[in-house]
């Protein structure tokens, strides 16, 4: 086949897997390209998202609290038959389209527009007047001695086929290794997270970080700051994690270990230079504010192209390819401000903005109202569904009063959270926020009481 295809999408991230549609539908012809079978519908709802928040909700509604790898295993198998009805759904969402070839296969490119696909013995070759790199990231590996993928070394994937282990050992403190550390807890695993920075979540300010630990300690997870992994070593009945800290090294064994360091775009085998495609210092590949790469009709959308790694992230590259394509060409990344997301430990951390100490630290003059949940009279919700931990945290500007950043700790903060976006997005004073009608008992109403009490 010659250059008779409109567009070629690489990988069936959210992105891409949306403007395949809707470029189809607009009378385009599309092929889109996914390596495996199993990853039909992209990262998000095979191993990321959708299949990690199910294990989540499983181990947070189970009455036993101690060890049950019966019930971790039917877990995983309401995990898997969710992630497969949403895998054959999406595939048939664009197998349908008569404008859409879908090739199972890897693709690379051999020149300007042009690219290969292999499939077993069989080989394509296929070119097209666009083409988007679509292919996400993967979870990034240290060079570090024994951090190798298999038995009981796991990554954000493999551990979610696991056997359920008595103990884990979590490398990172950060959003993963604090999210799997908190499920892994409630399904009743002795959790030891090793972090090498001076305290975990280093992201958040230090009153809402303690927050997050103070619910990870009720679950017996133990946080370990300033230990520098050394080694990891692993045989038939355990693995053994070194590590230094405060000069001293240590060691802990551990039923399975789990790397959780970050995501890295994942570019290996795409053969980019054939295409004069080029890439960033930290490897992803190299867009402008339009998400185009340095080779002319090919653009990089989701995690490839080095911004935030969120499914909704890469839903909103879709959108400014198909203003470049079929629009007016104006939409771009600098249009994006107020980006929330949610870590889903128990009860999920969910932010957007800026923090308190970066507000301060960048000179603005701000104010900040910051109350405990469980000291909230107008916030009933938590208590009725048994669980009033956590912290909301709002940072406004003292001059226009907008709302430049918020925290919420909360029962429901992964929903609240979007109304503050939305609110910093339109540029609604914080006191529009606390004098709104919410319903009730909502986790919403919390922020009529508690934007009316600044406390600095």
């Amino acid at each position: 086949m010659e250059d008779e295809l409109d567009l070629i999408v690489i990988g069936w991230g959210k992105g891409g897997k949306t403007l395949a549609g809707n470029m189809a539908r607009a009378g385009q012809r599309v092929a889109i390209i996914e390596a495996s079978a199993e990853m039909y519908g992209g990262t998000c709802i095979n191993i990321g998202c959708v299949p990690t928040k199910a294990l989540i909700h499983d181990a947070e509604v189970r009455a036993d609290t101690g060890f049950d790898h019966e019930y971790f295993d039917t877990a995983v198998q309401r995990r898997d038959k969710l992630t497969a009805m949403m895998r054959a759904k999406n595939f048939s969402m664009l197998d349908g389209l008569d404008a859409v070839m879908t090739i199972t296969g890897r693709a690379s490119f051999i020149g300007p527009r042009r690219i290969r696909i292999e499939a077993g013995a069989e080989t394509l070759e296929l070119g097209a007047r666009r083409i988007i790199i679509n292919t996400g990231a993967v979870p990034a590996i240290p060079d570090l001695d024994g951090a190798r993928i298999g038995g009981r070394i796991h990554d954000s994937t493999t551990l979610q086929h696991a056997p359920l282990p008595r103990s884990l050992v979590v490398v990172g403190g950060g959003y993963v290794g604090t999210e799997f550390a908190s499920m892994f807890a409630h399904f009743g695993s002795k959790v030891t997270v090793l972090d090498r920075g001076a305290r975990a979540l280093k992201k958040e300010d230090e009153d809402v970080a303690a927050e997050v630990l103070s619910a990870l300690a009720d679950v017996g997870v133990e946080v370990r700051v300033g230990a520098s992994v050394q080694r990891i070593r692993q045989d038939a009945d355990s693995a053994k994690v070194s590590y230094n800290q405060g000069g001293q090294m240590h060691e802990i064994e551990a039923d399975a270990v789990l790397i959780a360091l970050g995501r890295t775009p994942a570019t290996g085998g795409l053969n980019l230079e054939a295409a004069g495609i080029e890439l960033t210092a930290t490897g992803a590949v190299k867009v402008d504010e339009r998400l185009s790469t340095t080779a002319e009709g090919v653009y990089a959308m989701g995690d490839v192209n080095g911004g935030p790694q969120f499914t909704y992230v890469s839903l909103d590259d879709n959108r400014i390819v198909a203003d470049a394509i079929l629009g007016t060409g104006k939409r771009s990344t600098a249009d994006r401000v107020a980006v929330p997301h949610t870590i889903f430990t128990t009860p999920p951390l969910a932010r957007v903005g800026l923090s308190e100490e970066t507000a301060r630290a960048q000179g603005l003059r701000i104010k900040v109202a910051v109350k405990k949940v469980a000291e909230i009279a107008a916030m009933p919700r938590p208590k009725i569904v048994g669980d009033a931990r956590g912290i909301i945290k709002v940072v406004v500007d003292a001059d226009s009063d907008r709302v430049l950043g918020a925290a919420l700790m909360h029962v429901d903060s992964q929903e609240v959270i979007n109304l503050v976006a939305l609110a910093m997005r339109q540029g609604v004073p914080s006191a529009a926020l606390r004098d709104s009608i919410f319903t009730h008992p909502s986790s919403t109403e919390a922020l009529n009481e508690v934007l009316g009490s600044f406390t600095r």
